[in-house]
């Protein structure tokens, strides 16, 4: 499966390879990497990436995530490139909710209700084969297109903390935005 998806990704370089869009992969790649470091100081976070940066979503003390984003570029720079695939990528959600789908929507198709319902054991069984082998296809997803483990010279230029009140939450929401720049 991986070399259909290099293939597709060869394809694909001149879309993955405009600024805008290698950018968002680099600031995603950046994004992973940050959270692999801070998870291992036992941070638990989420983050979301644009071509400007990347927010990160929970509780951590700002220098913490600024010293975390600058050792992943480090580690990044010094060849560390895996450190941009991370196992709870959206990425790897959408890959699985995408084929469940398709393999839904297939198995339930049909004017004959009652023939499809007959199907049911069959398409449960390639559902839990979605669930069990789509992350590795969402990981060589991340690899090939959605993040480039390579930050070029992407650049940190600010992290700035804020927190956002949360409906049924007494305790508000840490999101700090970490601005980024490629020259």
């Amino acid at each position: 499966m991986s070399t259909i998806i290099q293939t597709a990704a060869k394809w694909a370089q001149p879309l993955l390879n405009m600024p805008y869009v290698l950018r968002t992969r680099r600031n995603h790649g950046l994004e992973h990497a940050t959270i692999h470091i801070l998870s291992r100081q036992r941070y638990h976070l989420s983050g979301r990436s644009t071509d400007g940066g990347f927010v990160i979503f929970g509780e951590v003390p700002t220098e913490t995530l600024e010293e975390g984003v600058q050792e992943a570029l480090r580690r990044m720079r010094g060849g560390q490139h895996s450190l941009a695939i991370h196992p709870n990528c959206g990425t790897n959600l959408v890959t699985t909710g995408f084929l469940a789908t398709i393999i839904s929507a297939i198995g339930f198709s049909g004017k004959n209700v009652r023939k499809a319902w007959d199907r049911f054991p069959f398409i449960m069984v390639l559902m839990m084969m979605v669930v069990l082998f789509s992350p590795v296809l969402g990981m060589s997803l991340q690899r090939y297109f959605t993040t480039e483990g390579d930050p070029g010279n992407l650049e940190l230029i600010s992290v700035v903390r804020s927190e956002v009140k949360m409906p049924f939450n007494r305790k508000p929401m840490t999101i700090h935005r970490v601005i980024t720049r490629q020259n």
